[in-house]
């Protein structure tokens, strides 16, 4: 089941269940006030099954989407394939010797990536920093947790970040991280019952300029380092998250040093059987 939010005809918050070509506006009622309730109950494909709907929307570029968040918080994983350790330790000298021990340490790197307001969904600008030089989009497969720290979902999660900042010195990790515009969720959360194995999940980049694709990579899930289980077992230590949590769990994807991304590019993140999360980038 894919559900989601977005806005009516109305400029009233919506949530839905995206069905092949259309959308089923749900009817909360007086119960549920939100996508994160529904998310925090027992059974949510149930319990969003038993809610009644309003008639269908087609799904067409009129739909306007939004990030299928509330007021989770939003955290990373960093250096959870080979590619991003290899990447990071590109950036610095400096950085060099942490990321690779962080690669084999039994802690994995966690940090706070983004209040709900610094979300964007499909189709909703992301931003490069206006003190940044080298700017990178990072793929990533995205948990949805609930508060109890239960995988029950997944979505598309767009980590940005840039690379000149943090290759300064890795105490600048949350200035290359953490701003307005700075992380790409959507375009709706895929609730399984029981995750697909991490080989299902392909992950593909695609950048568009000018009409044109100038970065095309491919990687997948079999790539990490880390299971999902060993990440959010990691997050979960002395911690508590009442809304729950999504979570991106690191990027085996990173353009090459001399590749930086533009105002008016357009990123395209696809992971099968989830979905495609599509952002234009813009910069102040």
């Amino acid at each position: 089941m894919n559900v989601t939010k977005f806005l009516d005809q109305a400029d009233s918050i919506r949530v839905g269940i995206v069905e092949s070509d259309h959308l089923l506006p749900l009817q909360l009622g007086e119960r549920y006030s939100s996508l994160a309730e529904l998310l925090a109950t027992e059974n949510p494909s149930a319990t969003i099954q038993s809610l009644e709907t309003d008639a269908p929307v087609p799904i067409d570029d009129s739909i306007r989407w939004l990030p299928p968040i509330d007021d989770q918080e939003v955290w990373a994983a960093g250096v959870t394939y080979k590619r991003s350790q290899t990447a990071r330790m590109e950036e610095s000298e400096a950085a060099a010797s942490c990321y690779d021990r962080v690669y084999q340490a039994d802690r994995p790197e966690l940090f706070f990536k983004a209040t709900p307001h610094r979300v964007s969904g499909h189709k909703q600008p992301l931003r490069i920093r206006s003190d940044a030089t080298w700017n990178v989009p990072e793929p990533e497969i995205t948990l949805v947790l609930s508060p109890q720290f239960r995988i029950i979902g997944l979505t598309v999660g767009n980590d940005m970040s840039s690379r000149d900042i943090e290759g300064e010195n890795p105490l600048y990790l949350p200035q290359a991280k953490c701003y307005d515009q700075c992380a790409g969720l959507g375009p709706w959360i895929t609730l399984y019952d029981t995750l697909p194995e991490m080989s299902e999940l392909r992950v593909d980049l695609k950048i568009e300029r000018d009409g044109q694709v100038v970065f095309d990579q491919q990687t997948s899930g079999s790539e990490m380092a880390r299971s999902f289980e060993d990440l959010v077992g990691w997050l979960s230590r002395d911690n508590s998250m009442p809304s729950g949590a999504f979570l991106m769990t690191g990027t085996g994807i990173v353009p090459s040093n001399d590749f930086t991304l533009q105002a008016g590019d357009l990123v395209h993140i696809s992971i099968a059987g989830i979905g495609t999360l599509s952002n234009p980038i813009v910069q102040a």
